[in-house]
C-alpha cells in the first residue's frame, strides 16, 4: 500500500540562514594560519638563495600586507556562512534578472576550466606550447562567427558594456578611415536598447538622438527616417529589445542606415531567445556584440567576471581588437600585427575561463541544440508571461496583446495606485520566498516596472512556483499592505533605506574607511541601519 503523497504548496516556506557573520578582517587572530608552509631545506637556500633575491628592489614591499590571520577552519565556515546568506542562480529560481539572462551555468564546464592543463598556463608563455587553448579560442571565434553571420570575431572584451565601448570605437576608425568621422557626430539608438549603447557613444563624443516606440509599442521607423542624416555615424540597437519586443523592421531599419553611409551596431545581449532562427548579418548588420556571460551558458558572476564577443563584417575586420587567434598550416598563430585595429580593450586573449565554458556549452549542444535553447526560452516566457497577466495589477505595456520574445518588462502601475506599494516593494518582499526579483534601467520609461527573463534554464514547475509568489505579495499589497511595505522580514539584513545608499558618507567600501568612519569603540554603539557596508 502506496502512502499518500501531500500536494507542494504553490508558495513555499523560507527563510534565509542568517549568522551575523563579522567581517573577515574582525576574524584576526595574530599567528593563525590557514596554511604552513614548509621551509626550504638548508642545502637548496644555500644553492639558490632567497626567493626574495630574484625580486627587483622596487618590487619588493617595505613591509608585509596587512592581512587578516585567520585559521583554515574559520575561513571555510566565515564563506559557506557568507554564502547561505545569499540568494543565487544554484539555490533560487532567478527569472527576474531580466536582461541578464541568469541561466544555468554546468557544472561539469567548471571542471573543465579547472584543470591544471589550463589554470597553470601564462598568456606570454610561446604560443607554440599553448596551442590547445589556441585551438579553443579559433574555434569559438569561427562558431560566434557562424551563430552571427559575421566574418570575423574577436573574444577580446571583458563584458558587455566594454564590447559595446569596442564597436563604437570601430565605428569611428572605420568613418575615419573614410575621411568623414568629423561630419558624423551622431548616434541613434532606442529607450529600451541597453543604455550601455547610448553611453558608450556618448563617451565617444558623439551626440545621441534616442527614438521612442510608435503607436503599436514598436521602435518608430519613421521617427528614424526624421533622424538619420549624412551627420549620423551609426545606429546601436538592442533586439530584441529589453521589453522583450522584436522589432519586425529591423532590416529595413538597417537599409535606412546605410542609405546615409551610417553603419549598424547590433547589441545581442538579448540573443537568448534567437539563437539558431535569425543572425546579425543576414538583417545587414555591420557589427554586433554578444555577452558570452549571459547567452552562452558561462556564470554571470554578480556583474563580473563578464565576457564579450565582438563579430564584425569583412570591411571592418581590419579594426578588431586584437589580439586575434589564425590558423596558419594547421597550427595556432596570435595575430597582433594589426595597423588598423583599434587597439587592445582588455588584457592579452580576454577571459579565457569564460571562453573554454562558452566552446563546450556551444560543443555540447550542437545547432539543433542551440535553435532548442531559443524556442525553449521563448516557451518559457510566453508561459509565464500568460500567468503574470492573469494577476491583477500587472501589465505589459506595449505591443498590447503581442507575444514576446525571451523576457517581458511588465508594469505594477494598476496595482501601485490601488495600494500605493511600489515595484521595489514588491521586489523586497519577493525575496522574503526566496526569489529574485529586478525592476529596470533608469529611466523608469515603464512605470513600476519589473522584468522577467526565465531563459530555457527553467521548468513549468519552477516558473508556476514564481508566478504563485507574484499572485501572493499582489494579494498582500491590496489585503495588508504594511506586510510588504516592511519587508523583508525572512532574510538577512534590514530593512534599508535609500537614505543609506544615497549617503556618502554612511558608505564604508573597504576595511580601512570601515574602521575610519566607524572606530572600534564606538561599533557597539552604531545602529546597523547607519552602517552601509558594500
Amino acid at each position: 500500500m502506496s502512502l499518500p503523497i501531500a500536494p507542494k504548496p504553490a508558495v513555499r516556506r523560507f527563510h534565509q540562514a542568517r549568522w551575523d557573520e563579522p567581517i573577515v578582517f574582525e576574524l584576526h587572530a595574530p599567528g593563525e594560519r590557514g596554511v604552513q608552509p614548509s621551509r626550504t631545506e638548508p642545502g637548496v637556500r644555500d644553492l639558490v638563495g632567497e626567493s626574495v633575491d630574484l625580486l627587483p628592489s622596487d618590487l619588493r614591499r617595505r613591509a608585509a600586507p596587512d592581512l587578516p590571520e585567520v585559521g583554515q577552519m574559520r575561513v571555510l565556515k566565515h564563506f559557506l556562512r557568507l554564502s547561505q546568506e545569499n540568494l543565487g542562480a544554484d539555490l533560487n529560481v532567478d527569472v527576474g534578472q531580466g536582461t541578464c539572462t541568469m541561466k544555468y551555468a554546468p557544472k561539469v564546464n567548471e571542471a573543465l576550466i579547472r584543470t591544471p592543463d589550463l589554470v597553470d598556463m601564462h598568456p606570454l608563455q610561446d604560443p607554440a606550447t599553448a596551442q590547445g587553448v589556441l585551438e579553443i579560442i579559433w574555434r569559438t571565434q569561427r562558431m560566434l562567427a557562424e551563430i552571427s553571420g559575421m566574418h570575423q570575431v574577436s573574444l577580446q572584451t571583458g563584458g558587455g558594456s566594454e564590447a559595446i565601448w569596442a564597436n563604437i570605437s570601430m565605428i569611428r576608425a572605420y568613418h575615419a578611415s573614410r575621411g568623414d568621422d568629423e561630419q558624423r557626430d551622431e548616434v541613434i539608438t532606442t529607450i529600451f536598447s541597453h543604455p550601455s549603447n547610448a553611453a558608450a557613444a556618448k563617451v565617444a563624443g558623439y551626440k545621441v538622438i534616442t527614438i521612442h516606440p510608435d503607436e503599436d509599442g514598436y521602435p518608430d521607423l519613421e521617427a528614424l527616417r526624421a533622424a538619420l542624416s549624412p551627420r549620423t555615424a551609426a545606429i546601436m540597437v538592442t533586439n530584441p529589445e529589453d521589453t522583450g519586443i522584436y522589432n519586425p523592421r529591423i532590416r529595413e531599419w538597417v537599409e535606412l542606415a546605410h542609405s546615409v553611409g551610417a553603419l549598424a551596431s547590433y547589441d545581442q545581449a538579448n540573443a537568448n531567445g534567437i539563437l539558431g532562427i535569425t543572425r546579425a548579418r543576414d538583417a545587414g548588420f555591420d557589427v554586433c556584440h554578444f555577452n558570452l556571460h549571459k547567452t552562452f551558458g558561462t556564470p554571470h558572476g554578480c556583474g563580473g567576471p563578464g565576457s564579450g564577443a565582438n563579430a564584425v563584417s569583412e570591411a571592418l575586420e581590419p579594426f578588431l581588437p586584437g589580439p586575434i587567434v589564425e590558423r596558419v598550416d594547421g597550427r595556432f598563430v596570435v595575430d597582433a600585427d594589426r595597423p588598423h585595429s583599434i587597439g587592445s580593450v582588455a588584457p592579452f586573449f580576454g577571459v579565457v575561463p569564460n571562453i573554454v565554458r562558452t566552446y563546450a556549452w556551444i560543443r555540447a549542444l550542437g545547432a539543433p541544440g542551440l535553435r532548442a535553447v531559443a524556442e525553449t526560452a521563448v516557451l518559457n516566457n510566453n508561459y509565464l508571461m500568460r500567468k503574470v497577466l492573469d494577476i491583477p495589477g500587472a501589465s505589459a505595456p506595449y505591443a498590447t496583446g503581442r507575444r514576446r520574445i525571451e523576457q517581458v518588462r511588465y508594469s505594477w502601475q494598476e496595482l501601485f495606485e490601488g495600494t500605493g506599494i511600489t515595484s521595489e516593494e514588491i521586489g523586497v518582499r519577493a525575496s522574503d520566498f526566496g526569489m529574485h526579483y529586478w525592476t529596470s534601467h533608469h529611466p523608469y520609461v515603464v512605470p513600476q516596472p519589473f522584468t522577467l527573463e526565465p531563459t530555457e534554464s527553467y521548468s513549468m514547475a519552477e516558473l508556476d512556483e514564481y508566478a504563485a509568489v507574484l499572485a501572493e505579495v499582489a494579494r498582500e499589497a491590496r489585503e495588508t499592505p504594511e506586510v510588504v511595505r516592511s519587508a523583508p522580514h525572512n532574510q538577512t539584513v534590514h530593512h534599508t533605506h535609500h537614505d543609506d545608499l544615497d549617503d556618502p558618507e554612511r558608505w564604508a567600501v573597504t576595511w580601512r574607511a570601515y574602521r575610519r568612519k566607524y572606530p572600534v569603540a564606538e561599533l557597539a554603539t552604531v545602529p546597523e541601519s547607519e552602517a552601509v557596508v558594500a
